[in-house]
């Protein structure tokens, strides 16, 4: 499954501020060498390489669509194809960060200390997920799902939110860190724009659905998300919409 890097992008100044915040609270001076993991486009390993110019930084993806984007765009840094959920890192890093990617995997029960367990003792994880998924940006997708002749294919597809709620992590965690600070923002985003939280949910969680269907069903398919999407969220009088979006948020350092 492709990434429409244009699309992803469209909206790039409301999903950097996540990524500025969560770098904001990262405590560490001259970290030797610094992970993005899910590093997408690379606009955000790029804000890396300027808070840590003597460190040995690398972007990780498993999009090679993202990955051809972060090289055009930002060819002085290193960029490599990898798996999340397989990545090890040899030798150990100092920072891994990742904004706005590990949502897209399964059990977390398993992964944040694997994870974890790529940080040298006394380095840092610092992550940033999406936890709207109990919003009508997110919920609509499956009410659309499960209500046209596209049900059979899309209604296998949904599943419970990938995110758990910041008591999970904590507890995770607590036993690998000497430091951790869990935290969530609700930022409320005014976006610009025709439907834009449709146009915002297609570029990430809607992405997979449509990607499932083609021809008058796909078509059919994100005219019901749309619709619902637009009624959930109105236009203000000026043609804005407002679109509350939560995130949650965690820096750990390893017990060393």
């Amino acid at each position: 499954m492709t990434w429409d890097t244009a699309q992803y992008l469209k909206f790039a100044d409301h999903r950097l501020r996540p990524a500025l915040d969560l770098l904001a609270r990262v405590p560490i001076e001259a970290p030797r060498r610094v992970v993005d993991l899910g590093c997408g486009a690379g606009n955000v390993t790029a804000v890396l390489a300027s808070r840590w110019s003597g460190a040995e930084i690398s972007g990780l993806d498993p999009s090679p669509e993202m990955l051809e984007r972060a090289r055009a765009d930002h060819p002085s840094l290193s960029f490599e194809v990898a798996d999340a959920a397989s990545w090890k890192a040899e030798p150990k890093v100092d920072v891994l960060y990742s904004n706005a990617a590990l949502h897209w995997l399964g059990d977390h029960r398993t992964l944040f200390p694997q994870l974890f367990e790529q940080v040298t003792p006394g380095g840092w994880l610092a992550v940033q997920m999406p936890r709207n998924f109990s919003a009508p940006s997110h919920v609509s997708v499956a009410a659309a799902a499960e209500d046209g002749p596209w049900k059979s294919t899309l209604a296998p597809m949904l599943s419970d939110p990938p995110t758990h709620a910041p008591g999970f992590y904590i507890d995770l965690l607590s036993p690998m860190a000497d430091t951790l600070d869990v935290w969530e923002t609700e930022y409320i985003q005014i976006l610009e724009g025709d439907n834009p939280v449709a146009e915002w949910t297609k570029g990430t969680w809607l992405r997979p659905f449509l990607a499932a269907l083609e021809g008058d069903e796909r078509q059919g398919f994100e005219a019901a998300y749309r619709a619902r999407v637009r009624a959930a969220y109105p236009p203000m009088p000026d043609g804005r919409t407002v679109f509350p979006f939560r995130r949650l948020f965690l820096v750990a350092r390893r017990r060393g």
